[in-house]
């Protein structure tokens, strides 16, 4: 049907055109090369077509700028011709044009597309799929081991505004009190791509944007509220700029897009797939909540309403209750959120409270049940709604976890190259490892991503290895695959409520026989020694128990007031993960600082211990990430996210992009020139000090992918002292890294020693090497050159208030 009316839509645009006689078809010629783009002669845009089964391809044109004189006479529009490698077409003199892939039939291949012109003029179709850059040319980055970048986190709509055209304010930006001059979606795409060299020049190479789906609900300028899994939400991109263009800008310089995903819910507005329940018309104003969204005629005949004007013309809480039941077979009582009746106490929580119904959700791509689990810290969390706005998608269902991985493949095709994963805690790990981690990997291989990264948010706010005594509630536990082949031989694959049912039943089965430890989990569950060294040689690493999903360090970022703590509470606790090398570190987020001195604000540690942490994190074990304006000290003190309770400008979420301000060029990594107010933000203290560990850590493969050990055999007299190494057929590096303080290293291999801090150089011939005594924040990375080992010429990196 979406064909036909399409097809209708077109012989009606020619029929409008041939009345008012505006027919032009010359300035669409054909050419014979798929070189044409070279043509430096005149303005054009020009198309290239590979069909799968060598089909020959025509091309349908309409609406050209600056006139439209490129319009094809008749469908199915003009022949192209056959190139080396590709079919092409040539469009003169014209900056844009619409067009459709057909063949001589009229069959269509591609969606309705508008091409333009921009820094190059050609356009790729392939596979159906239109895009900007040539499939045929390499990726310049490659698919490494993420552990060689480290990730700089922006909230990509708080950022940078490279495009005010498409600033939007959200529905609930006056609740907020988020003025004209900041409505909440502000940072774009547009804007980020301009400010690469920005992120570049403090020396990161990966960058982790939050959720890039098209979302709907009052206040989701932050993405984790999605409509459509499958598509890109329009007011992140611009007319010349989209996010497959930012990917391919990042890859450009050298740097890898990580993208923020959710696996466990939607937004309470329906999902296209799940529950479509809103068509959203972006040729409106997306600030208006009743123009913007219409109703699906499923809503209104479910209520019995005659127009979407008569939904909107209901309460608020009553419009809630209505989504809710349609997606969750549940109805809930006021506008407060609290399911209807008392809710049952944890140990009473049992499964045919929340089995699965066809009386709506009829296909069960939801949980039903309770909208708020009895207790946040047991296995009810797995089935229950965490927030009135991110309903509970039923991760136990097979058809859902096949739609989820297909949705996210289209953004690894995109070229991503790796994802964040929302809420971990609330999806059984069981159901993880069986339906959705080793399909995801699979589909990551099919996009040439063999090294693809996921690192899950396991939210343990805890500072304990083991949450409230739960192994599955804890966050090493979920970097591990089943030990027992039952479950995967258990699992039902079917979709029908009943055999849902069966698989919740056995995650329920499966949290009560890997829980019942007793507290007793240091010997019952798995350790390994893939993050520690072998005495000071390198042993490689067992992977063969991976889950495919590591972790956010939450232990280090609770106790990261304190850098000692943070170090001694991972090294005495690495062996619960299968390899905390792949963990990322982090201080703060857009959700929470560290335990002390309050996780509700940006931290206030001071820019001392912010230096220290830094130095910890970037020569210790796992990926460093830095979130958006740290190095500034950007709104310490603030308290991080309140919802609507506070404007943005007023919280930890506020827009960036005036520190911003300028031009900066960054010839390699750490490495630039600036003007305006962003050199003064390069600046600063911690940018500064950042781009020097940066560096340092750039340059020394031990402390991307080493193993390490801080026993009293090789170090004695640091707070924050390690021997790091790493080897391979071609690398052998070795690092003696102390922060903060003096140490002593002790059997190590003789030879020369430089410090990447300062060049200092030091000849060790009786296996001992000291460092004196250090300032806080100031460190020492001596690096052996000796003969075999992967050395450095010296100093690394420049100035720095701390590491000096």
């Amino acid at each position: 049907m979406t064909g036909i009316k399409k097809l209708c839509a077109l012989v009606l645009a020619v029929m409008m055109v041939v009345t008012v006689g505006v027919i032009s078809v010359n300035a669409a010629q054909s050419s014979d090369s798929d070189a044409v783009a070279a043509d430096t002669t005149n303005t054009g845009i020009t198309i290239h077509a590979r069909m799968k089964d060598g089909t020959q391809p025509y091309v349908y044109l309409w609406n050209s700028l600056p006139t439209n004189s490129a319009m094809s006479k008749s469908y199915p529009g003009e022949k192209m011709t056959k190139g080396d490698k590709w079919y092409n077409y040539h469009v003169a003199d014209v900056t844009k044009v619409n067009a459709i892939i057909t063949d001589a039939d009229g069959k269509q291949y591609s969606t309705e597309k508008k091409l333009e012109s921009g820094a190059s003029s050609d356009w790729y179709f392939e596979n159906g799929k239109w895009s900007k850059y040539n499939p045929d040319e390499p990726d310049p980055v490659g698919s490494v081991d993420m552990r060689e970048e480290t990730i700089y986190f922006v909230m990509t709509t708080r950022f940078y505004d490279g495009d005010t055209g498409n600033d939007v304010h959200c529905w609930d930006d006056g609740t907020a009190g988020n003025g004209d001059d900041d409505p909440a979606w502000r940072g774009d795409f547009k804007g980020l791509g301009e400010k690469l060299d920005y992120i570049k020049a403090l020396g990161f190479s990966a960058i982790w944007v939050t959720p890039v789906v098209t979302n709907g609900s009052g206040y989701d300028y932050h993405g984790y509220h999605a409509m459509d899994l499958s598509t890109v939400d329009a007011r992140y991109e611009s007319s010349d700029y989209t996010y497959e263009d930012l990917i391919h800008d990042a890859h450009q310089k050298g740097m890898k897009i990580i993208q923020d995903v959710v696996l466990q819910h939607t937004g309470n507005f329906g999902e296209a797939h799940f529950c479509d329940l809103f068509t959203k018309d972006t040729t409106k104003d997306l600030g208006n909540l009743q123009e913007s969204l219409i109703p699906t005629q499923y809503l209104l005949d479910t209520y019995g309403l005659k127009s979407p004007e008569e939904y909107w013309a209901q309460k608020p809480g009553v419009q809630y209750q209505q989504r809710l039941n349609l997606m969750k077979n549940v109805t809930y009582s006021g506008d407060n959120g609290n399911s209807t009746g008392p809710q049952p106490a944890a140990k009473d929580f049992s499964m045919d409270k929340i089995s699965q119904s066809d009386t709506y959700n009829p296909n069960n791509y939801y949980h039903t049940g309770y909208f708020q689990s009895p207790n946040y810290d047991d296995w009810t969390t797995k089935f229950s709604q965490i927030a009135g706005d991110c309903v509970d998608l039923n991760t136990e269902n097979p058809a859902v976890a096949e739609y989820v991985v297909d949705s996210y493949s289209k953004y690894m095709d995109m070229g991503v190259d790796g994802f964040r994963v929302d809420t971990v805690r609330h999806i059984p790990r069981v159901s993880l490892n069986i339906m959705f981690n080793d399909q995801l990997m699979d589909a990551a291989k099919a996009a040439g991503k063999p090294n693809f990264y996921m690192f899950g948010e396991i939210c343990t706010r805890y500072t304990s290895v083991w949450y409230r005594g739960h192994a599955e509630e804890s966050t090493p536990y979920y970097t591990w695959k089943e030990s027992n082949s039952k479950w995967a031989d258990s699992w039902n694959w079917g979709t029908s409520a009943s055999e849902i049912n069966d698989n919740m039943n056995l995650v329920l089965q499966h949290y009560l026989e890997e829980d019942n430890y007793n507290g007793d989990m240091d010997s019952t569950q798995p350790k390994s020694d893939n993050a520690y060294l072998d005495g000071i040689t390198y042993h490689g690493s067992d992977r063969s128990m991976a889950s495919g999903m590591d972790a956010i360090d939450f232990q280090m970022h609770r106790m990261f007031g304190n850098a000692k703590n943070a170090y001694n509470f991972a090294v005495n606790n690495d062996q619960y993960y299968n390899d905390a090398t792949y963990s990322v570190m982090y201080v703060d987020s857009h959700d929470y600082a560290p335990e002390q001195p309050d996780e509700t604000t940006r931290f206030t540690g001071g820019t001392q211990t912010w230096a220290e942490n830094m130095d910890l994190m970037f020569t210790f074990r796992g990926i460093p990430c830095v979130y958006y304006g740290s190095e500034v000290e950007f709104k310490k003190g603030e308290l991080i996210d309140k919802g609507t309770l506070i404007s943005l400008e007023n919280s930890g979420r506020a827009y960036f992009g005036d520190y911003l301000e300028g031009t900066v060029k960054a010839t390699d990594f750490s490495e630039y020139t600036a003007s305006g107010t962003v050199a003064d933000t390069l600046a600063s203290p911690l940018s500064k000090h950042l781009s020097k560990v940066n560096a340092i850590r750039r340059a020394i493969p031990a402390l991307q992918k080493g193993q390490y050990t801080a026993s009293n055999t090789y170090v004695t007299g640091g707070d924050m002292s390690y021997v790091r190494r790493y080897t391979d057929d071609n690398t052998d590096s070795l690092a003696l890294v102390s922060i903060s303080s003096g140490a002593t290293f002790k059997n190590i291999p003789n030879g020369k020693y430089v410090d990447a801090v300062t060049g200092d150089v030091k000849y060790v011939t009786d296996g001992t090497l000291t460092v004196p005594e250090l300032a806080k924040a100031n460190m020492r990375v001596y690096v052996c050159c000796a003969s075999g080992f992967t050395g450095i010429d010296g100093q690394i990196g420049g100035d720095s208030a701390y590491a000096k």
